[in-house]
């Protein structure tokens, strides 16, 4: 959910015509909804020109299934304490986990202090702008390696997160929503709507991103305030109900992932290690409790010392 720092010169939203003369598949939409985004995107620290490649890669591990509001507060802190990837690089594994705080599926917190520690070995501390670089990275996917290289260094790339795949399905494939893994079908459609100008390319891929995060939502859309209603297959075909698989929905509450949480907001809080004893208090049923405990320890997220201690990871 980020932007490229700098804005593409006036007349340029939709990139030039192919060979032949014939307008690209997506040349329609680019310029409504490049010119919306420039008038509603959102002011988010990893858009400043300040925030650097580096600003990109932390929001868009930061922003994986966890909202703009929570990520807002955690990433401002973050970048204040390790404005650099070395910076990073230098602490313990923990040490991130511990600043991640209640942001959710903590793993990710690991994935990127092994990447700050990649970029700081291979990169001379600097992310990479090459996109197979980017992927090469630990913990780095299709997704994150394009976003990046997008977002930050304004290159041609198909960048597909959820919000973008629900502009996608309404406005040119005509359903509801879209399958619920990606398919090479969604690549195809993203790529063959991607404008040739590489700047213009990157401004479409934050633009339409911010639509399905603004307008083009899950529930409740605004189509009142789309710049590309007029031409949204889903709306022209009265809004078909979805007849695909049913949506997962996400639950929490008594799951595993509330007890790991639970068991880790104690362990961030200690500046030591932890008793067994101590752990215990957190969950009630000891089965999920033990469970719970032994993927974080199994995923690396918790050490285990002698004499039943628990700590955050020291490396």
């Amino acid at each position: 959910m980020t932007t490229p720092t700098k804005p593409l010169p006036p007349g340029s939203a939709a990139g030039p015509a192919p060979a032949g003369g014939r307008p690209a598949p997506g040349e329609s939409l680019h310029s409504p909804v490049i010119d919306w985004f420039d008038e509603h995107a959102r002011d988010l620290p990893w858009r400043r020109p300040e925030a650097g490649a580096w600003g990109v890669m932390v929001s868009e591990f930061m922003l994986q299934q966890t909202p703009v509001s929570r990520v807002l507060p955690v990433y401002e802190q973050w970048m204040a304490r390790w404005p650099r990837p070395a910076d990073l690089a230098a602490e313990a594994p923990g040490e991130a986990v511990r600043a991640w705080g209640r942001l959710g599926y903590p793993r990710r917190a690991l994935r990127l202090h092994g990447a700050a520690a990649a970029i700081t070995e291979r990169h001379g501390g600097d992310v990479p702008a090459d996109h197979a670089q980017l992927l090469a990275l630990p913990g780095i996917g299709e997704y994150t390696a394009a976003a990046v290289a997008s977002f930050a260094y304004r290159q041609r790339h198909a960048v597909l997160d959820t919000n973008v795949r629900r502009v996608f399905a309404r406005a040119v494939t005509g359903v509801q929503y879209p399958p619920n893994a990606t398919t090479a079908a969604e690549r195809k459609l993203a790529r063959a709507l991607l404008p040739e100008d590489e700047g213009t390319a990157a401004r479409w891929a934050a633009a339409s991103m911010e639509l399905g995060a603004l307008v083009c939502t899950a529930r409740n859309e605004a189509c009142h305030r789309c710049p590309i209603a007029a031409q949204c297959a889903w709306r022209l075909a009265g809004k078909p109900e979805h007849d695909g698989p049913p949506r997962r929905g996400q639950t929490y509450a008594g799951t595993d992932r509330q007890v790991r949480g639970r068991l880790l907001a104690v362990l961030r809080e200690a500046h030591g290690p932890v008793p067994q004893a101590a752990l215990d208090q957190v969950w009630h049923e000891p089965v999920q409790r033990a469970r719970a405990l032994d993927g974080l320890v199994a995923d690396g997220l918790v050490e285990p010392l002698a004499d039943g201690l628990y700590r955050l990871p020291l490396g």
